[in-house]
Formats: C-alpha cells, structure tokens, sequence
C-alpha cells in the first residue's frame, strides 16, 4: 500500500482540476512551482502512476489524476471539517475554565480569586470543584479541571506547581480548655500523644500535621472529620483541640471564642499552591487567574 498523501500536494492535484494549470494551482497553494512540480513526482512515485500529462503548453490531469482529484476533494473537504472543529474546541477552552480547590482554599480564598478575575473576565464561564488536595491532585491528572489550588506540603512528581499564596496552621483550643492556663507552650510530644480533631486522610491540613508529628508517638484521632467547618464547630463546642489553617479560625480567635495555644519549637508555616498538568507554561483561562492570583499577594506584602 502507498504512504500516507501530503494535504499539500493533494490540494496542488485539486488545483490543476479546477484551474487547468500546475502553475495557476502552486500560485494557490503558495509553493513556488519547481517545488509543487516536485512533490506532485513524488505523489506519482508512490502511487505508481502519472497525474499529471506534462506538456510545453503546461500541465493537465491524466485520467488517473481525474479520480484522484475526485477523492483528493473528499480528504481536504474532511480535513477543513476536522480543523473547523479543533479551532471550536479551542474557542470552548479559552471561554470556559474549571478549578478544583482544596477545602481551606476554596472557602477562604478562592471566592475573592474566582470574584475579582468573573469581574475581568466576563466572557469565561467558571466551575469550581472543592475536594480535599489528594482528590484535586486526580483531577488535575485526569483532566477533570484545568487548574488546581492545594495546600498539601507534597506535590505528585508529574505535575507542575506554583506558591501562590501561604499560611500557617497553629493548635486551638475552646476558651475553657485546660491548655489554655498553661504558662509554658506545651511539648510537640504531648500534641502527638492527645487525641485531636482532625481531617480526613488525603487533606492538606492533615498530611502536614502528619508530616510533623512523624517521630513522635501518635494517640488516636479524637474525630475525622471532613471539613475545616466541621472541625471549627466541634471545637467551639469543646470537644477537644485541633490544628487548623490561621484562614479558618481568624473570626473566631478574634472574637475570643478560639484559643491558639503555642508549642514549643513548632512552627507549621505552609505554602498554598497552584498545580496543573501538561505543559510547563500555562496559556489560557488558567494563566490569567494564577497571574492574578499572584499579584494579588504582592500588593498585600
């Protein structure tokens, strides 16, 4: 079987049908009409038959290159349609723009990112997906989003990332909690070693703590829960201590209704991170909401 046809010299054999000349048809295709002369030997080569009847007075179409003009149209007619359609599917990306954001993300900061870029970027419809970061890891390596914004200390290897913004995690406490009358910070030992609240495996929030506390003997979790909002509540209610985001407990410790309580030589600052698949350089939707993301952080330094 012959090779694959060039589009190119299949448009030239279309040309010379409809313009009844190999020059007439290079001039249309934009080859010089040496080269187009060329290619067309080389089609006629791996066909194994004339195209075209070569003349003083210039060229024509053999009988064989008649039929081969006839389905040539029906490629290039196919092809136009296939571009048509990718230049569609490009028009449809540029216009739409799906994020997933890990939970203290997505409720402290994303509603102002996502409000402030709908502003400037009218034109974009936007979807948010709100998961903890393992799960926005999968979606971004799916292609389930086109952006995604995590707080987890660890980034899988066959993504791209970029700091975007940070915060810190820090233990609090209800007001009346017995750590709360402590004079000295307490010891990275005993947080292991009591029993908190915390998130589900796979969260941000969780996975630091975890990374933390990884010499030490660990109790049991008190509750896993699966929201910074579920665990606020239950420690407002008293139920025990917990390692929160400074985002997720600001109001409250404001308000007197949280208290942080210190540890000793335990400082759990973070970077909050925008990941993505594919190439290094983002284009698009998502370059435009990570550049403003990040200048946004500039300004409020």
């Amino acid at each position: 079987m012959a090779k694959w046809p060039d589009l190119t010299v299949l448009e030239l054999v279309v040309g010379v049908d409809d313009y009844g000349s190999l020059s007439a048809a290079s001039r249309r295709v934009g080859l010089a009409q040496p080269n187009a002369s060329r290619s067309i030997r080389v089609m006629e080569r791996q066909l194994g038959m004339t195209l075209l009847q070569r003349s003083p007075a210039g060229s024509t179409l053999t009988p064989q290159g008649t039929v081969v003009a006839h389905w040539a149209r029906r490629i290039l007619a196919e092809a136009r349609q296939m571009l048509e359609a990718t230049d569609s599917l490009r028009a449809e990306r540029r216009t739409a723009l799906t994020v997933a954001a890990s939970m203290t993300v997505a409720e402290h900061l994303v509603p102002s990112w996502l409000g402030t870029f709908g502003r400037l970027h009218p034109e974009v419809r936007i979807h948010l997906l709100v998961h903890n970061s393992a799960q926005v890891f999968e979606d971004v390596t799916s292609g389930a989003c086109d952006i995604g914004f995590v707080e987890s200390p660890t980034i899988p290897r066959s993504l791209h990332s970029l700091t975007v913004a940070r915060d810190e995690l820090v233990v609090v406490v209800h007001p009346k909690h017995p750590w709360t009358r402590r004079r000295e910070p307490i010891s990275i030992a005993e947080l292991a070693s009591t029993s908190l609240l915390v998130r589900e495996p796979g969260s941000g929030t969780r996975i630091t703590l975890d990374l933390a506390l990884l010499e030490y003997p660990r109790a049991a979790p008190l509750l896993e829960l699966g929201s910074a909002a579920a665990i606020r509540t239950s420690v407002l209610a008293g139920m025990g201590p917990s390692v929160m985001s400074t985002l997720a407990v600001a109001d409250q410790v404001k308000a007197g209704e949280m208290k942080i309580v210190p540890v000793q030589d335990l400082v759990l600052h973070r970077a909050l991170r925008a990941v993505w698949d594919g190439p290094r350089q983002l284009s698009g939707p998502e370059a435009e909401l990570v550049r403003l993301v990040r200048s946004q952080r500039t300004s409020q330094n």
